[in-house]
């Protein structure tokens, strides 16, 4: 086999310009936000440079940012929770159904819809029985009166209505991911498994997930670093609201850059925010690296 031998020089002009624009488009505006969150400062008029006072205000003073840090973590932690059933489904469509293609497509229409359509349309089945919302009606046909309530301003539980939308959402998403990673394991080592009397759950034991263990880690890192993310499903279905209930760290520093016309106090949730992803990725990376190694 020949190898085509080609120099640094040439690596790097080819390299180059897309490692501009990957730094224009990210890394420049990463230190411009831990800057700017340093400042006092609305975004339009002069600013003041205040050093870590905007940290201290957002760790030590500030009632919403806690809260709306342990909802963005339990938001991604019920986004982690669905990877395990998008693997079961993916296994099941795998084994049992001949031509699974179009329930694989069928179960990822929900994420190729408008956030804004997926909204609209569960705020509408989440409405008071007397506003035509249909998981009330449905409670209340079934004698499950007490059920019934105002999903989206109920402080206690409209937190967890936005949960299950996101996960019926993305199941299709994460599905996808996984049954491409199962369905490229050769049958061959379920034929081998099977002679040796290893077969269904327990050949998914030792055959499937060993070797899908890096396609599972890309699943658990998109999941969670976009739940870390979640925007635009809150501020179309609540806006954060009733009283801060739903907040979430994007929707939080959202409020107090462009409503509160605080801007270098939203580049310090924002700086936060960055931080918060990076570690996690580091720690998600280190988790399953050390799973690869036990199992190859």
């Amino acid at each position: 086999m020949n190898v085509l031998k080609v120099s640094r020089l040439t690596i790097t002009l080819f390299v180059l310009p897309c490692l501009l624009i990957y730094s224009g488009m990210v890394f420049i505006p990463i230190l411009v936000s831990l800057y700017s969150g340093l400042l006092d400062w609305n975004g339009i008029g002069e600013s003041t440079f205040v050093g870590l006072e905007n940290f201290k205000n957002l760790f030590f003073h500030d009632p919403v940012f806690w809260p709306s840090v342990r909802r963005t973590l339990m938001f991604a932690v019920f986004s982690m929770s669905e990877i395990p059933i998008a693997l079961l489904v993916a296994i099941l469509l795998r084994r049992f159904i001949k031509r699974p293609n179009f329930l694989v497509s069928s179960y990822f229409l929900p994420v190729i819809l408008s956030v804004v359509i997926v909204g609209q349309l569960w705020k509408t089945i989440y409405n008071p029985a007397s506003m035509g919302g249909m998981l009330n009606q449905v409670l209340i046909m079934a004698g499950l009166d007490s059920w019934a309530r105002p999903w989206l301003t109920d402080p206690a539980v409209a937190m967890y209505a936005l949960y299950f939308v996101a996960l019926w959402q993305y199941l299709g998403y994460h599905t996808l991911i996984q049954f491409t990673g199962v369905s490229n394991i050769p049958n061959e080592l379920y034929e081998a498994a099977r002679i040796d009397g290893a077969e269904g759950f327990k050949a998914d034991r030792h055959i499937t997930f060993p070797l899908i263990v890096p396609i599972f880690k890309i699943s658990i890192v998109l999941a969670f670093i976009g739940s870390l993310q979640a925007f635009d499903m809150v501020m179309v279905m609540t806006a954060g609201g009733p009283a801060h209930a739903t907040d979430v760290i994007s929707t939080h520093m959202y409020n107090m850059s462009f409503l509160s016309m605080k801007y270098g106090y939203g580049s310090s949730i924002a700086a936060f925010l960055v931080v918060v992803c990076l570690i996690a990725t580091l720690i998600i990376n280190l988790i399953f690296n050390s799973l690869e190694k036990r199992f190859s």
